[in-house]
C-alpha cells in the first residue's frame, strides 16, 4: 500500500529494535555484512534510517531500524532480498534475533535495559514529549533562531527542525524517559 507523504503522520512511523548475539570470532565479518545490509536497507522505499549499536561488552549488537509506516516494514520483510540478508546475518549469529516493533512515539519510551516493560499510556507519552519539546524549541528559538532568521524560509525551517529532532532523539528524550521512569513505567506489586 502506498501513501502520499502528506498522509503520513508521526504516529504511523515504526521503529524496529533487533538484538543479535554474534558468534565468537565473527564480529568483523558481521560488521562488514551489516554495512552492506544497511546500504541495501536505506535504498528500500519507506526506510527512514538505521543505526547499529556495537556492544560495550559481550557480543550483543542492537540494530534500530525506522520505517515511515507498518506497510513499508511489511514490504521490506516480504522482499526476497531481505530474506537473503537475514540468512547471511543469521549464519553469523547465535540463536534467533530478538525483534521488537514500536510504533509512533513509543520508540522514545522503551529503555534498552528494560526491554520487557509495557509501553506507557498515550497521555503519559504526550506529557513527557511536551516536557522535552517545549524547552528545546524555546532554547533553539532564542539561540539558533536569530542566526538563521535571514536564511530562506525552507532552509531555516529544515535546519531548525533537524536540530529539534536530533536534540530530542539523542539528548532530551532519553533524559526525560529516565527522569520520569517511575511515572511512565510504574511497578505494580
Amino acid at each position: 500500500m502506498a501513501y502520499a507523504a502528506s498522509s503520513l503522520k508521526p504516529e504511523d512511523e515504526l521503529t524496529v529494535v533487533v538484538r543479535r548475539s554474534i558468534k565468537p570470532g565473527k564480529e568483523s565479518e558481521f560488521e562488514q555484512t551489516m554495512r552492506n545490509f544497511v546500504e541495501f536497507a536505506l535504498a528500500f522505499p519507506g526506510h527512514r534510517g538505521i543505526s547499529v549499536i556495537r556492544p560495550t561488552a559481550g557480543r550483543d549488537y542492537v540494530v534500530v531500524d525506522r520505517f515511515s509506516d507498518a506497510g513499508s516494514r511489511g514490504s521490506f520483510k516480504a522482499s526476497s532480498q531481505y530474506q537473503d540478508w537475514m540468512k547471511r546475518l543469521g549464519e553469523l549469529t547465535e540463536g534467533d534475533p530478538r525483534i521488537e516493533e514500536l510504533s509512533g512515539l513509543e520508540g522514545w519510551f522503551t529503555l534498552p535495559e528494560d526491554p520487557g516493560l509495557a509501553k506507557p499510556p498515550t497521555y503519559k507519552m504526550a506529557i513527557a514529549t511536551f516536557l522535552g519539546v517545549y524547552p528545546v524549541v524555546m532554547a533553539l528559538s532564542l539561540t539558533l533562531g536569530p542566526v538563521i532568521q535571514s536564511w530562506p524560509f525552507l532552509l531555516s525551517n529544515a535546519v531548525f527542525n533537524a536540530c529539534v529532532v536530533a536534540l530530542l532523539t539523542w539528548v532530551v528524550m532519553p533524559l526525560i524517559t529516565r527522569m520520569l521512569h517511575r511515572w511512565l513505567f510504574p511497578v505494580w506489586s
